[in-house]
């Protein structure tokens, strides 16, 4: 119970300031674009992603100035190919001025994504649209959300390491109580998490808010949904789960009891106490032949049915997050399952051991030497399989120094590298431990046997004696055998046995490891095992905050699609450019505004002269025209359209190029004044 509070602690260290999930899902275009000023009111509002979300008709809201919404209430699946791409219809006949866009979705790996922009029809205008302030996935929710995914892993790996640990490195840890206990409450962790991913789906993806927990309505869509299947799917596994904890703690345990042999339950007895203690053996064992083969039998049957729970419980991780989606999905999701069984068997053998030296009995060396080995083969599962992943989802050297993924990647690695530089001094402590053992049994083992037996009976002056130098600082209190049996017809006292029992109980506990810490060689392998597990701890928060942040190799694809287009590509060109005639009302200045101002497509040119005083004023003559040197273009006239007093306009305006073109604007004054002023602009 205590690890478990750690775990909860460092979990809320972890995620108090935790900032919403990362968007696996990107935004890479929208028609019109953002920042846009369109001549005429779009049939449509299309939006293009980098990767497969999920959307409804409610998802993609297109609002008016005045924050009414006015597209169609239904989405167009507009996908095609690789090409992910969605939209919303709109009424004929909008009115001028700025339209906000507000989408909200959840991408292939079950992260919600949300958004908003603004495009003008016409000119820009004031707009009262509410925007989301609150990013999907954020806020209270999100927190809430982050921590459960935290405490599922958490839980899982308690749950199936523990258990592994049980099956191939220690069959005698499934009668010592400590270890029944972290693995029980590895069940019970991952289960009410999963309950609770469930309940705050809803809100996590949509509105954000904590009330929508209760919204089932809400949780009958979250079950249609392949994020939904897998927490279901899940639950499903536990109880399985269930059926494997209560054979491995029972009928097992039972098997593996010690039958006379100095094994396990040798030294424990009743005055093992509780977190020390051990379960009862079986009174009849059965004949050798029978005993072994019920063990072999029973350990063949839960190490295939431990393996195929544990791989349908990661696998419940790999069909809904990052392996489900993008590069070779169909190599990914069993890698990342094995991934996830590797980190369990490490991490959660780690927490057994770390148990199993605290809370139980004399751990044998041949347990530590079989996890250590057990611990070195998921570590090369685990390089292995991490090489691949972050090939898949970072993929180039750059992009591990220039994005979030690749950041959090690298520190990972390097706690990794940690923890197995840590778990080689364990290894050391391990060698040691056997030299020692060894050491001390040849030079007396009669004094070794002899000294178990009197921790055994539990006097306190040969428990003293037994336990060396290192226990001779403690005291020891001696508590005297209960009295005999009183005499026919006097009142026995029940209360007064049970205090006794429970002190002797005491005293036993605390010969019991007073026995175990005064050897300097065990207490190094504890503490270096307890490092371990502290590290292993944060390990696992840094992997939950990395599959919460969007894969390097989509913030690249991002980028490349959005290369060449500079930081406001998306916005018109203004130039306001004053000029002088010469005549006597030769001054004042021009604006001009080229919306969008990109190439291969239609811009809209709007002109304005003004005086010097900055009201507008109508001159007898003015021209516009564009030149490109570098390719020989131009110049290409373009024909104003005079609408007002002082204001002309032209649409349709193609650029056929990018490139920085040269602006020429002619202005007129008089029938002999006149100038020529020109101007760059850079078109996209």
């Amino acid at each position: 119970m205590r690890l478990l509070v750690v775990v909860a602690a460092l979990c809320g260290a972890l995620f108090a300031g935790a900032a919403p999930a990362s968007a696996h899902a990107a935004l890479t275009g929208s028609d019109p674009a953002q920042g846009s000023v369109v001549d005429r009111a779009p049939e449509q509002v299309a939006l293009t992603f980098s990767e497969g979300v999920a959307m409804g008709d409610d998802s993609l809201r297109v609002l008016d100035p005045q924050g009414k919404r006015v597209d169609r209430g239904k989405l167009r699946n507009l996908c095609s190919g690789s090409t992910v791409k969605y939209g919303a219809g709109l009424p004929p006949g909008l009115a001028n001025g700025t339209y906000t866009v507000a989408w909200q979705a959840v991408s292939a790996d079950s992260h919600p994504v949300s958004g908003a922009f603004t495009f003008s029809i016409g000119a820009p205008s004031r707009t009262s649209a509410p925007v989301p302030q609150q990013e999907a996935g954020g806020g209270l929710v999100g927190a809430l959300y982050g921590i459960a995914r935290y405490l599922a892993y958490a839980g899982f790996v308690l749950l199936a390491g523990g258990s592994a640990f049980v099956v191939a490195c220690r069959p005698a840890a499934a009668r010592v109580r400590s270890v029944q206990r972290l693995v029980v409450h590895g069940w019970a962790l991952l289960t009410g998490t999963t309950i609770a991913l469930l309940l705050l789906r809803t809100p996590y993806t949509g509105s954000g808010k904590p009330a929508d927990v209760f919204d089932f309505a809400g949780l009958q869509q979250v079950l249609l949904t392949k994020p939904g299947a897998a927490l279901v799917s899940r639950l499903l596994l536990l109880a399985a789960a269930a059926l494997f904890v209560a054979v491995l703690f029972g009928a097992y345990a039972r098997a593996h009891a010690p039958d006379g042999d100095g094994g396990e339950g040798a030294g424990s007895g009743e005055g093992a106490g509780v977190d020390e203690g051990v379960t009862e053996p079986s009174e009849d064992a059965g004949p050798p032949e029978d005993l072994a083969k019920r063990r072999k039998d029973l350990t063949l049957g839960l190490s295939l049915g431990g393996v195929l729970v544990a791989a349908g419980l990661a696998t419940t991780w790999a069909m809904a997050e990052h392996a489900s989606t993008g590069l070779q999905p169909a190599v990914a999701m069993p890698v990342d399952v094995l991934h996830l069984l590797a980190v369990a068997v490490w991490l959660g053998g780690l927490a057994a051991l770390v148990v199993s030296l605290y809370w139980g009995p004399a751990v044998e060396r041949s347990a530590v030497v079989r996890f250590s080995r057990v611990a070195f083969g998921s570590v090369l599962v685990l390089v292995a399989t991490g090489v691949y992943q972050s090939w898949r989802q970072v993929g180039s050297w750059r992009a591990l120094t220039d994005t979030s993924y690749g950041q959090l990647l690298l520190v990972k690695v390097g706690l990794v590298a940690v923890l197995v530089a840590v778990a080689a001094m364990s290894r050391r402590w391990t060698a040691r431990l056997g030299e020692v053992r060894e050491a001390a049994r040849t030079a007396d083992p009669e004094a070794e046997t002899e000294a178990g037996t009197e921790a055994e009976t539990g006097t306190g002056a040969e428990a003293e004696s037994a336990s060396g130098a290192g226990a001779a600082a403690v005291p020891v209190v001696t508590v005297a055998a209960p009295a005999a049996a009183p005499a026919s017809g006097t009142p026995a006292d029940p209360a007064r046995a049970v205090q006794l029992a429970r002190q002797q109980a005491a005293l036993a506990t605390a010969r019991t490891k007073r026995i175990r810490d005064a050897d300097p060689v065990r207490l190094g392998l504890r503490r270096s095992v307890l490092a371990e597990a502290t590290i292993a701890v944060v390990l696992l928060g840094v992997t939950t905050v990395l599959t919460t942040t969007e894969p390097a190799r989509t913030a690249e694809a991002v980028k490349a699609a959005s290369a060449g287009q500079s930081a406001d590509a998306n916005q018109p060109r203004v130039l306001t450019i004053p000029f002088d005639t010469g005549g006597s009302q030769g001054k004042g200045s021009a604006r001009l505004d080229l919306d969008p101002g990109r190439s291969g497509s239609g811009n809209e040119l709007r002109l304005r002269i003004a005086d010097p005083s900055g009201r507008t004023r109508d001159v007898p003559e003015v021209k516009v025209s564009f030149t490109l040197g570098a390719q020989k273009l131009g110049p290409l006239p373009v024909a104003l359209r005079h609408v007002s007093t002082g204001h002309w306009t032209a649409s349709g305006v193609q650029l056929p190029v990018p490139g920085q073109w040269q602006l020429s604007l002619l202005v007129r004054t008089s029938d002999i004044d006149q100038v020529t002023e020109t101007r760059n602009v850079k078109i996209d």
